[in-house]
């Protein structure tokens, strides 16, 4: 990695890292690592599509195409396609990354029990891992397993999403508790809030419905 170009990203001059890296690309079509650093930036910038298009050029151009796999399975799973993304990561070693993206995509894919066989083989277990873990829980039906994943993660490391999500774990036991999570969740991302709201309320009207049809 560039780190002259990684600190001028971090620094918040986007375009300015990324314009330096294709120049570097330019002048070193071979050289994985700008590929790999420039797919990373377009990736988080919310950029997949071009992710994706600059690694599938690259897999022509280096030497050893597969080590381009992991990044292009990212894009292929933030565009919705999972089974090429799956396709993709049985194809590189089992690490706790390649570990992570596959629970991930199992468990958007709907198949729970696979993506917590992965999950629960990952061996570095940070806040990334416990709120994965807790999402594989509660798709499961397990509130009280998903919230104490979910309690696990260190307060200064909860987002939003993971205080809606204690909000929804702990209801049923304690409405007030419940609340004051809720609450938090608005607190720091009131657009996130709203949207899972609606959603969450859809769900349970939905499941409502069907228990009274039976």
């Amino acid at each position: 990695m560039n780190n002259k170009i990684e600190k001028l990203y971090n620094e918040g001059k986007v375009d300015q890292a990324i314009h330096l890296l294709i120049k570097k690309i330019d002048e070193k079509p071979q050289n994985i690592e700008n590929y790999l650093q420039l797919s990373t930036y377009l990736i988080e910038q919310g950029s997949a599509d071009q992710a994706q298009k600059l690694l599938e050029q690259a897999q022509h151009l280096v030497k050893k195409p597969r080590e381009l796999s992991y990044n292009l399975a990212v894009c292929y799973y933030m565009q919705g396609d999972f089974d090429k993304a799956l396709n993709l990561l049985d194809q590189i070693p089992n690490d706790d990354l390649t570990l992570y993206q596959k629970a991930l995509t199992y468990l958007k894919l709907g198949q729970s029990q696979k993506a917590l066989a992965y999950a629960l083989t990952i061996k570095k277990i940070d806040e990334r891992v416990q709120e994965l873990l807790g999402d594989i829980w509660l798709s499961m039906g397990e509130a009280k397993q998903a919230e104490q994943m979910y309690l696990a993660i260190p307060e200064d490391k909860r987002t939003a999403k993971v205080y809606f999500l204690l909000g929804v774990t702990t209801l049923e036991k304690d409405r007030d508790h419940a609340e004051k999570y809720f609450d938090q969740a608005k607190q720091m991302d009131i657009k996130y809030y709203h949207h899972a709201m609606n959603q969450y309320v859809s769900i349970m009207k939905m499941l409502n419905n069907k228990e009274k049809k039976k």
